[in-house]
C-alpha cells in the first residue's frame, strides 16, 4: 500500500466507520448510504459494532476509540471483510512495513466524522428513551420469527449427509402419558447408542431421544437392509407380547418430523378367546421421504404386515430387523412441510367445519349476553329515572332495593387476605395466557418446535410472578390489611402450592411405572433453582411496591358502623345455584374447542389453530365479565352487600364446569386408562382448572368491582344534583317569600 493513498482509504473508511456507529445506533440509514457510498457495496452492506475495553489509542479526548467498526460486502461471487482493530488507530499507521505519519486533513476529517456521530447520537438520545419499550417487544417478536424461520438454513443437507434420526419413547395408544423408552423393549440397536441433548421444554414434555438403529442418509436409496439382528427370550417374548396386546406405538424424529407406527399387530380371526389371539412383531421398516432440492419436506414409515414374527408362544425368537428407504421429489416448499399435521389436527378433516361450529357457538352466546346486557341497561336506565323524579315518593315507600345499602356495599369481606392473594394469583396467570397467545400467534409452538410450550410456561411463570406480588399486596393494603408478608406467602403458595402436591404424587406415580414422565433429578433441581432464584425474589419486590404504592381504596360511599342485616333469599340466589349459572354461559362458548384441545393434550392430534382458539378466549373473557356482572346486580337488588367472594367464586366457576368436561371426556370420549394415566389426567387437569378458576375468578371480580363503584358513583351523582335543585327552590321560595309574592300557606 502506498502511503498517500493507503492512508487516505484508511481515513475515508475509518470515518465511514463512526458515520456507520452513529446510523447503527440511530437507524438513520441516509447517512450511512451517504458517507459510506465510495467504499462499499451499499445493496447489501452490513455492519457491526465491536466494543474493546483494551483500546488506548491517542486520539482526541472525545473520539470513541473504544468503538470500531468493520464493513463486510457480500455478494454472489465473494466475499470481502475490512476491518480497523482499535489498538491501530494512532500516531502511525502500520502495515507490513510501511509507516505513514499522521496529516492535519486526516484528522480533521476522522475528528468530524467522530463529531457528527456524537451530535447524531445526542440530538436522538431522548427519542432512542422513549422506543426504548417498543424495541424491547419488537426485538422478542422479530426474534420469534426469525428462530422459525431459520430452521429453513439448519436443515439443508447434500447427497450422502446423514440425516439424524431419533427414536424417542414407546407406549400405549390410548394412554398418552404412559410412555417408556423406546429401548425400555428389547430392541436391538445397531451400535452404540447416544442420547440427544434435550432442552427443559423436552424434558418435561417427556421425550428421551436416542440414535436410531436405522440410517436414512440424505438421496440414498435403500432396499431391505438389514439393522440389527437379535435372539429373543421368553421374558422378552413375553414383554413384546403384552407391548403388542396394549397397542404400542413407537415415535421417531427425523430432521425434527415426527414419525409414528405400532410394534406389531394382534390378529383375533373372530375368535372371542383371547388364549387363541395371535401376537405379531413388525420386523420390516419402510421409510418414503419426500424432498425438494435440499430440504427434507415430509416422511411416512409403513411396517411390512408380511414381515412379522410370531409372538403367540412363550418360546425363544430369532428377529431380523430390516428397514428400506425410498427418496420422492416434491414441490412443497420447507415452510409448508409442517402444514401435513395442522390439517390432521383438525378431526373433522375440514377446517371450514371447526371455524362453521366455534362461529355457531360464539354467536348464540353472545346473542345471549347481548340480551341480558340490555335488560340490565334498562333495569338501571329506570332505576336512575325512578331515583332522579321520584325521591319524595321513595322516601316515603319503604327502602328496597341496591341503593339503599350503599353504607355496606363497600364494607370489606372476610377473608380479605385470601381474597387479595387469589385476586393477584388469578391476575398473573392471565398475563401469562396473554403472553402464551403472543407467541403462539407469531409463531413459536410450531409442531416441531418441541417443548417450547412447556418451556414458555415456566420461564414466563417466573417471569410474572411481580405481577402477583404488585397486585396482592396493593390491593391487600387497600383494604387496610396490616400483615402484608403474610398474604404475599399466602400468595406464593395458593397456586404453587397444589401444583407442587400434584406433581410431586405424579412424578412418584412415574418413577413407579419408569415412564418417561418422570422428570430427571437434574430438572427438578433446576426448576427448583428457577422459583428460587427468579420467582421468589420478583414476588417479593413486587409485593415491596404494591406496599409502598399508598394506593387507596375508591369507595364513592361511606359505609356504616353497623352492617345492615341481610334479608332471607330464595335457594336459586344462593352461592351454589348462583355459580352453576354464572359457569354455564361462558362454559357453552368453550366447549367445542374443548374437544380440539382435549384431543391434542390426551391424545396424537397436533393443535396449530391458535387463531380460532384466541377468538374464543376473549369471548371466553367478555361472556364471563358480563355474566359476573348481571348476577352481581340482581344480588345487590336483593339488598345482599356481601358481594366480594360471590362476584369471584361466580367468575371462576367455569373452571368446575372443565373439569365436568374432563369427567365426561375420560369415560364417554377416550379410552384411556390403568392407574397412571387416570392419576395424570385428572391430577393435572385439576391443576390447569383450578388455574382458570383463579384467572376466571380474578376476571369477573374485576368487572363487579368496576360495576359497582360506576353504579354507586352515579347514584351519589344524582343525588348530588337533587341536593342542589332542592336548596336553590328553597332559597328561591325564600326569597319570593320576603316580597310578599308567596304566603305561608302557599308555600
Amino acid at each position: 500500500m502506498s502511503g498517500g493513498g493507503g492512508l487516505s482509504s484508511v481515513v475515508d473508511q475509518l470515518a465511514c466507520s463512526y458515520t456507520a456507529i452513529a446510523c447503527i445506533t440511530t437507524f438513520q440509514d441516509q447517512i450511512c448510504l451517504a458517507s459510506c457510498k465510495p467504499h462499499f457495496s451499499l445493496a447489501t452492506w452490513h455492519a457491526s459494532v465491536m466494543v474493546s475495553s483494551s483500546c488506548s489509542a491517542p486520539l482526541a479526548s472525545d473520539l470513541p476509540c473504544s468503538l470500531s467498526a468493520i464493513f463486510t460486502t457480500r455478494s454472489s461471487a465473494s466475499r470481502k471483510s475490512y476491518g480497523f482493530p482499535c489498538s491501530s488507530i494512532g500516531p502511525h499507521y502500520v502495515k507490513g512495513e510501511a509507516k505513514v505519519g499522521w496529516e492535519n486533513n486526516a484528522v480533521k476529517r476522522i475528528y468530524g466524522a467522530s463529531m457528527r456521530a456524537q451530535a447524531i447520537v445526542l440530538n436522538r438520545a431522548k427519542m432512542e428513551m422513549k422506543l426504548v419499550p417498543c424495541l424491547v417487544v419488537s426485538i422478542l417478536i422479530l426474534c420469534s420469527v426469525t428462530r422459525v424461520r431459520s430452521d429453513a438454513s439448519n436443515h439443508r443437507y447434500k447427497v450422502g449427509d446423514d440425516v439424524p434420526l431419533y427414536v424417542n419413547k414407546v407406549g400405549p395408544f390410548h394412554n398418552p402419558s404412559e410412555t417408556y423408552r423406546y429401548f425400555d423393549l428389547p430392541f436391538c440397536s445397531s451400535g452404540p447408542t447416544k442420547d440427544k441433548k434435550e432442552a427443559l421444554g423436552e424434558l418435561l414434555n417427556g421425550d428421551r431421544l436416542v440414535t436410531a438403529p436405522y440410517k436414512l442418509d440424505f438421496l440414498n436409496d435403500k432396499d431391505s437392509k438389514i439393522a440389527c439382528k437379535n435372539k429373543l427370550t421368553k421374558e422378552q417374548v413375553a414383554q413384546f407380547r403384552e407391548a403388542v396386546s396394549k397397542d404400542y406405538y413407537f415415535q421417531m424424529y427425523y430432521d425434527d418430523l415426527p414419525i409414528w407406527g405400532f410394534i406389531g399387530k394382534v390378529e383375533k380371526e373372530s375368535k372371542n378367546d383371547p388364549s387363541e389371539y395371535k401376537y405379531y412383531l413388525f420386523k420390516h421398516l419402510h421409510f418414503t421421504i419426500f424432498y425438494n432440492k435440499d430440504h427434507v419436506i415430509e416422511i411416512t414409515a409403513q411396517s411390512d404386515l408380511n414381515s412379522v414374527a410370531d409372538l403367540t408362544e412363550d418360546k425363544e425368537v430369532d428377529v431380523e430387523f430390516m428397514y428400506s428407504v425410498k427418496w420422492k421429489e416434491t414441490e412443497i416448499p420447507f415452510e409448508k412441510r409442517m402444514e401435513k399435521y395442522s390439517q390432521s389436527s383438525s378431526l373433522p378433516h375440514h377446517l371450514e367445519i371447526h371455524w362453521f361450529s366455534i362461529i355457531n357457538s360464539c354467536v348464540t352466546v353472545l346473542l345471549l349476553t347481548g340480551f341480558l346486557a340490555t335488560i340490565l341497561m334498562r333495569v338501571l336506565k329506570n332505576d336512575f329515572v325512578k331515583y332522579a323524579h321520584d325521591e319524595e315518593s321513595a322516601e316515603d315507600q319503604e327502602e328496597t332495593g341496591w341503593k339503599y345499602i350503599h353504607g355496606d356495599v363497600f364494607r370489606y369481606p372476610k377473608y380479605k387476605s385470601v381474597l387479595a392473594a387469589a385476586v393477584g394469583s388469578g391476575t398473573q396467570l392471565f398475563t401469562l395466557t396473554i403472553f402464551i397467545f403472543l407467541l403462539a400467534l407469531v409463531g413459536v409452538f410450531y409442531p416441531y418446535n418441541r417443548g417450547a410450550l412447556f418451556t414458555a410456561l415456566v420461564v414466563i411463570y417466573a417471569l410474572t410472578a411481580g405481577i402477583a406480588g404488585y397486585t396482592a399486596a396493593s390491593f391487600f393494603c387497600q383494604l387496610e390489611g396490616t400483615n402484608w408478608v403474610r398474604n404475599l406467602l399466602l400468595t406464593g403458595g395458593l397456586f404453587c402450592g397444589p401444583l407442587l402436591l400434584t406433581f410431586s404424587f405424579l412424578n412418584t406415580v412415574a418413577i413407579t411405572y419408569s415412564a418417561t414422565a418422570a422428570l430427571p433429578f437434574g430438572t427438578i433441581v433446576v426448576i427448583f433453582l428457577i422459583w428460587a432464584l427468579v420467582t421468589t425474589p420478583l414476588l417479593v419486590l413486587g409485593g415491596i411496591a404494591g406496599k409502598n404504592s399508598k394506593a387507596e381504596f375508591q369507595a364513592p360511599c361511606r359505609t356504616t358502623k353497623y352492617p345492615r342485616e341481610i334479608p332471607l333469599l330464595p335457594w336459586y340466589r344462593k352461592t351454589l345455584p348462583q355459580m352453576a349459572m354464572a359457569g354455564f354461559l361462558p362454559f357453552s362458548a368453550i366447549y367445542i374447542e374443548l374437544y380440539y384441545i382435549f384431543a391434542s393434550v390426551w391424545g396424537h392430534r397436533i393443535y396449530t389453530i391458535y387463531s380460532i382458539l384466541f377468538i374464543v378466549f376473549i369471548i371466553l373473557l367478555i361472556v364471563t365479565a358480563f355474566i359476573t356482572v348481571a348476577l352481581t346486580y340482581f344480588q345487590l337488588a336483593a339488598e345482599d352487600h356481601e358481594w366480594w367472594w360471590r362476584s369471584f367464586l361466580c367468575g371462576g366457576s367455569t373452571g368446575l364446569f372443565i373439569y365436568g368436561y374432563c369427567l365426561y371426556y375420560y369415560f364417554a370420549r377416550s379410552d384411556m386408562s390403568g392407574f397412571m394415566q387416570t392419576s395424570f389426567f385428572f391430577g393435572y387437569m385439576a391443576c390447569v382448572c383450578y388455574g382458570f378458576f383463579l384467572m376466571l375468578g380474578s376476571i369477573g371480580f374485576r368487572a363487579s368491582l368496576f360495576f359497582v363503584r360506576h353504579i354507586y358513583r352515579s347514584i351519589k351523582r344524582i343525588c348530588r344534583t337533587l341536593e342542589c335543585c332542592v336548596m336553590v327552590n328553597i332559597g328561591l321560595l325564600t326569597s319570593l317569600s320576603g316580597c310578599g309574592v308567596v304566603t305561608n300557606d302557599s308555600r
